[in-house]
């Protein structure tokens, strides 16, 4: 018996009201605009800035928007997977917390972390809900608030992230669109290169974790660039290959948003003009889960039904993979 495909038939994001700009970070630490501007393309990032709120408030204004445009109630959603490795709490998950505050009474749910790759591997587990032929509505989030890791001291890391949340909904598709294959790698070796030190039974929080400042996203930048390239470009090239298409088959290449240079040594390496790449790391910087769904939705207009696609990812783990989709609707009749 076929498997039943996934279909995203319906995407939307959001990202908070404060922009951190490069002219305010000037202010923090030892940087310039310039210095952010030539080495990782990023101009401003969001920062959720309201008391009181998380990932999963972000979460849900990018779910709202998304119930609205694909007319579906709360009720009809029964399964939510999410992104993040930045959760309300330990536990519990941040997934169900999402479900309550959406009014999703029939759905279950559950966090998935895999950092920057995790949009990409909970749209996989989603499709595979879907393809089994048991649900028929599946919330895939991407969310991160990265603000809440990141030490506005150390100019390595505070220029790179930002917050934000993008969801998409899945469901079977009516002819051969949705998602047609994935390559996804983890592998663990790097993870000493790009890491969150303390806060997990490794080294559980303690004074001096915390004054050691081990709560905060440690990255070396070096190796995760070449790893970054190295492990996109790759998968990239094989998930064509298995599937016979060329740089000219592909409509748009929609890459996680780490590096506006990692971006174009990827593109480069595969042969895909910039025209043909999703860029918007100059308005939200890195936001970790997010960036994908973040470009699906500022993109969305410009979609259309069998639009072939390419999402690659990678994050701290390693992780990494590429997805191939083919687009199941037209974006410009898509209400706002």
């Amino acid at each position: 018996m076929a498997l039943n495909k996934a279909s995203i038939t319906g995407v939307h994001g959001y990202a908070p009201e404060y922009r951190l700009t490069n002219e305010e970070l000037e202010k923090m630490v030892e940087t310039s605009d310039e210095w952010i501007s030539s080495r990782t393309g990023i101009k401003e990032r969001r920062i959720l800035k309201e008391p009181g709120k998380a990932t999963s408030d972000m979460a849900v204004e990018a779910i709202k928007g998304l119930l609205k445009k694909t007319n579906t109630r709360p009720e009809e959603i029964e399964l939510t997977i999410c992104g993040t490795v930045t959760p309300d709490t330990t536990f519990p998950d941040t997934a169900n917390t999402i479900n309550q505050k959406i009014g999703a009474t029939n759905a279950w749910g559950f966090d998935l972390s895999a950092a920057c790759s995790g949009f990409l591997f909970a749209l996989s587990t989603g499709a595979r809900f879907i393809e089994s032929g048991r649900y028929k509505k599946v919330l895939v989030v991407g969310a991160d608030m990265m603000s809440s890791i990141v030490n506005y001291e150390d100019r390595t890391t505070c220029i790179l992230f930002g917050d934000g949340a993008g969801a998409v909904m899945l469901e079977p598709s009516k002819d051969e669109t949705g998602v047609q294959d994935e390559i996804l790698k983890g592998d663990g070796v790097g993870r000493q290169y790009l890491i969150l030190k303390a806060g997990g039974s490794l080294h559980p929080t303690s004074a001096e974790t915390v004054a050691n400042k081990e709560h905060y996203v440690f990255q070396d930048g070096r190796p995760v660039f070449k790893a970054a390239v190295k492990g996109m470009t790759n998968t990239v090239q094989e998930v064509m290959k298995r599937n016979n298409l060329t740089a000219d088959d592909v409509t748009w290449l929609v890459p996680h948003q780490a590096n506006r240079r990692i971006l174009s040594a990827v593109a480069d390496s595969l042969g895909f003009p910039m025209e043909k790449v999703m860029v918007n790391i100059h308005k939200y910087g890195n936001t970790t889960a997010a960036t994908i769904p973040l470009c699906l939705w500022e993109w969305e207009e410009k979609l259309k039904k069998g639009d072939n696609l390419i999402l690659t990812a990678f994050g701290g783990g390693f992780t990494w993979g590429a997805t191939y989709l083919t687009w199941s609707y037209d974006g410009s009749k898509m209400p706002k």
